[in-house]
C-alpha cells in the first residue's frame, strides 16, 4: 500500500483531464503526502501522512 496516508487512507485517485474542446485523457490526482518518522504503537517507523492529518495533530512525530 504505497502512497497512502496511514491515518485517513487518502491515496492517489484517477480521473479525466478535460481540454477546452472537451476531449478526455486519463490523469492522476496526487494527494499531498509526506514521508515522516512517526511513533506508531510505541515503535518508530517511516510512513506516509497527508498534510491535513499532520496539521490536525493526528500523528506524533518521532524526534
Amino acid at each position: 500500500m504505497a502512497r497512502t496516508c496511514i491515518v485517513c487512507g487518502k491515496r492517489t485517485e484517477t480521473g479525466n483531464k478535460v481540454s477546452h474542446s472537451n476531449r478526455k485523457a486519463r490523469r492522476t490526482f496526487l494527494p499531498n503526502l509526506q514521508k515522516m518518522r512517526l511513533k506508531v504503537n510505541g515503535s518508530v517507523r517511516r510512513a506516509y501522512v497527508c498534510t491535513k492529518c499532520l496539521k490536525a495533530g493526528k500523528v506524533q512525530r518521532a524526534v
